[in-house]
């Protein structure tokens, strides 16, 4: 799976550079953004300018980041959303819970970075 993260001002960014965010490839993300939250990051951003398309596993797969990340006192946000990705955060409701951020830059200011 192409994922790169890197950190910014005391946010991690994980770069997804898949154009599409669907099994199996979902293990293998979700383990990544886990460990993070595991190691101590509190403020995670989730960069899917890359991502054309997912799936409702993949939606799930967030949800549970999103909780996971608020569990350990911290927030988990997206960033670089595509159209046709917005539609179904929209359709499933995710987008009530996960800030949802038009690219990387705002979505670091947002923390107040």
């Amino acid at each position: 799976m192409n994922l790169t993260t890197e950190h910014a001002n005391g946010v991690a960014i994980v770069r997804v550079g898949e154009s599409r965010l669907m099994y199996p490839l979902l293990s293998e993300f979700a383990t990544a953004v886990t460990q993070l939250i595991g190691a101590g990051e509190r403020k995670v951003i989730v960069d899917l300018s890359a991502v054309g398309y997912v799936d409702s596993a993949t939606i799930g797969c967030l949800m549970d980041l999103y909780r996971q990340a608020a569990a350990a006192g911290g927030a988990l946000k997206l960033a670089g959303v595509q159209k046709r990705v917005e539609t179904m955060l929209t359709m499933t409701g995710a987008q009530n819970f996960i800030e949802v951020h038009p690219d990387e830059p705002s979505a670091v200011k947002s923390f107040g970075a």
